[in-house]
């Protein structure tokens, strides 16, 4: 009788422990996961309302061509392969949120340029160089 309550009282020392052991798990993964939502989102938002650029200057030149037709998305895209922007994502909220008109035509572009220098450049088809050319 004696050795099944100390079986007993052993288990239940170790189903206590155990218990501890996976609720501190839980809760270091939830404070993580907050921290890490959390970074993510004020990045995002640094970038859509902020002054982000790739480079310091004075950066380097890099001719953009914006197709007609193209889609918003297709450009920040590009730009995101071009090494122009850091985030497609913020660069299309940013576009989306202040409505603007991004025009065809080929455009200089600098990679310490911020996301509003680069949409005062695109948004304005003086500033090409080139002819427009259609999304085929």
């Amino acid at each position: 009788m004696e050795k099944s309550t100390t079986g007993n009282a052993v288990l239940k020392i170790t189903g206590t422990i155990l218990r501890w052991m996976l609720n501190i798990l839980f809760y270091v993964v939830v404070v993580f996961v907050i921290v890490k939502a959390g970074t993510y989102a004020y990045n995002f938002s640094f970038e859509v309302f902020g002054s982000v650029a790739v480079e310091a200057e004075p950066g380097r030149d890099v001719e953009f061509q914006i197709l007609k037709g193209e889609s918003t998305m297709d450009i920040a895209n590009k730009l995101e392969v071009s090494k122009l922007i850091t985030d497609k994502y913020s660069f299309y909220t940013k576009t989306k949120l202040k409505e603007y008109d991004i025009m065809p035509g080929t455009f200089i572009l600098n990679t310490s340029m911020d996301y509003d220098e680069i949409l005062s450049v695109i948004t304005d088809i003086k500033n090409s160089i080139a002819e427009e050319v259609a999304v085929e």
